[in-house]
């Protein structure tokens, strides 16, 4: 798992602008666009996310290591989640590896279009489970705070 794979940043655009424009990009899952100030710039940075829901509590789970979009919401206090017209301002609060084992076990089940994406990128063989469990620590997992 080196540097993630060319294809992914060109994908992630088309995929953006399908999101902002509002149009459904899957029939099981509800992929989102998590804008976050750059950590250097303070630009606004973008990518498509797809947040899940585990016994009540949504949850970004980060399918690739060392993505730039991570260390960017590490650095910030809040971000953006958008689809089409709706934007919500969230903080994402970074779980232990620990905590994250549940969540990371559910993403197969909630956000099979990420695994097959992980798959493709080189990060998963199968896409299992445990697979994806043995991840902890490695995969950055968020959980989302709505801001009153």
């Amino acid at each position: 798992m080196g540097a993630a794979p060319g294809w992914l940043k060109h994908v992630n655009k088309v995929v953006m602008v399908l999101l902002r424009l509002g149009l459904p990009i899957s029939r099981h899952e509800s992929p989102v666009v998590l804008t976050a100030p750059g950590r250097r710039t303070g630009k606004p940075r973008s990518t498509p996310v797809t947040p899940m829901l585990v016994d009540g509590t949504r949850y970004i789970v980060n399918g690739y290591p060392g993505a730039d979009w991570v260390h960017n919401v590490r650095a910030a206090e809040e971000v953006a989640l958008r689809q089409g017209r709706r934007a919500e301002r969230v903080r994402l609060v970074e779980l232990t590896p620990k905590d994250a084992r549940p969540v990371l076990r559910e993403f197969p089940v909630q956000v099979p279009v990420g695994v097959d994406v992980m798959k493709r990128a080189g990060v998963l063989k199968s896409g299992s489970v445990d697979e994806l469990e043995f991840l902890a620590g490695r995969l950055a997992v968020f959980r989302i705070e709505p801001i009153t």
